[in-house]
């Protein structure tokens, strides 16, 4: 199984649907800008909020065992993947790649 980096490249604040929709939270997300993981397959990382982890790891999963060009050609490097969060309010953007050593 290959091992796995996952980087956050991008993260959005949507303000005006907050104000509109959302109840008031103290915190909502701790990811940071530049801010990378290594995996082993389906581990979740520490760190890693649960919710975007739910989204990742079937991409994840898929890389990790090999899988490439996902989409059909979706990604330049057939072993990536660029993956948003669900939340609606602040989503934040993660590009998953696969590294060239295997972790066996």
């Amino acid at each position: 199984m290959k091992k796995v980096k996952i980087t956050v490249v991008r993260m959005a604040h949507y303000d005006d649907l907050m104000e509109r929709y959302e109840n008031p939270i103290e915190h909502a997300c701790s990811m940071r800008l530049g801010q990378t993981f290594l995996c082993n397959g389906w581990a979740r990382p520490e760190d890693m909020c649960d919710s975007a982890w739910e989204t990742l790891s079937p991409f994840v999963m898929t890389l990790a065992h090999g899988g490439e060009n996902l989409y059909d050609g979706w990604m330049k490097d057939p072993k990536s993947a660029m993956i948003s969060c669900n939340d609606g309010f602040r989503p934040v953007s993660f590009l998953i790649e696969t590294m060239e050593e295997d972790s066996t």
